[in-house]
């Protein structure tokens, strides 16, 4: 007999440009709702050729390459396609950082360099929009967020802005329902800012910022935001994985064994 549930399992696609920008806190989100998810890392197998035919979401995550430089890393080009079609199939996207770049520029906004980076706990502010979008409904009208970007975005005609900062105005978008682009990074754990402030190439960053960031500035504030930071990140990706639409899963122990939680109530 097959398992209903099983066969009715979600499956998402995620876009890795980079070993230390992984999934992060929304990983085990997934996990819990019994999703299954594929990495495609273009770092290790920049040449790889995905199908977006058999997934149900596609999560897009940071890197740091810009979206200007789809001539030197080819797979941006691969997916800004993959992409599109995600987008005519209406499945959930999620961007972050490089990710909401891609998307946004997917869309038809201009990607460039920014004028002002930012590198660590910076504030936020939403939109009238962003207030009322389900996905930020837990968050304070400004809060403190971990970024790590140089580049910045226009907010797509087609989308909702949500987010802003004053270095960046582009933060967040929406299009439709269940489209969403976030330049700052929601996804991180204490762990992950770790190893990020230990990799070279942003310590070169911090390094050429002349003094305006530091290491030991970024850990200070890691120690008193990271915990908000974590919770906010809870709610807002389950407010997310809601938009699959999950099948209910089955009670696998007690006396209402093989039934779903609701029939064995």
């Amino acid at each position: 007999m097959k398992n209903i549930y099983y066969e009715n399992m979600r499956k998402v696609l995620i876009f890795q440009h980079v070993a230390h920008e992984i999934l992060g806190t929304l990983n085990p989100l997934l996990k819990q709702q019994g999703m299954r998810i594929r990495y495609v890392n273009f770092d290790r197998s920049p040449d790889e050729r995905p199908s977006i035919d058999k997934y149900d979401g596609l999560v897009v995550l940071g890197g740091h390459m810009g979206v200007y430089e789809a001539e030197k890393y080819l797979h941006i080009k691969v997916e800004m396609q993959l992409i599109e079609q995600a987008l005519k199939k209406g499945i959930p996207i999620l961007g972050i950082c490089l990710g909401a770049q891609i998307l946004a520029h997917v869309l038809g906004a201009d990607v460039r360099r920014s004028p002002e980076k930012e590198i660590g706990w910076h504030q936020i502010h939403l939109t009238e929009e962003g207030i009322k979008d389900p996905l930020f409904s837990h968050f304070q009208k400004s809060e403190k967020i971990f970024q790590l970007h140089g580049d910045t975005f226009d907010i797509p005609k087609a989308a909702k802005h949500l987010a802003w900062s004053e270095a960046c105005q582009g933060q967040a978008f929406r299009v439709g329902e269940n489209v969403y682009g976030l330049q700052f990074h929601l996804e991180v754990d204490s762990q992950m800012i770790s190893r990020w402030l230990s990799h070279p190439s942003n310590q070169r960053e911090i390094l050429d910022s002349k003094g305006k960031f530091s290491v030991e500035t970024i850990r200070n504030e890691t120690t008193t935001h990271i915990a908000h930071s974590m919770d906010l990140s809870r709610q807002t990706f389950n407010q997310f994985i809601d938009l699959f639409h999950l099948p209910e899963r089955p009670e696998l122990l007690g006396s209402g064994h093989g039934k779903s939680h609701k029939e064995s109530k």
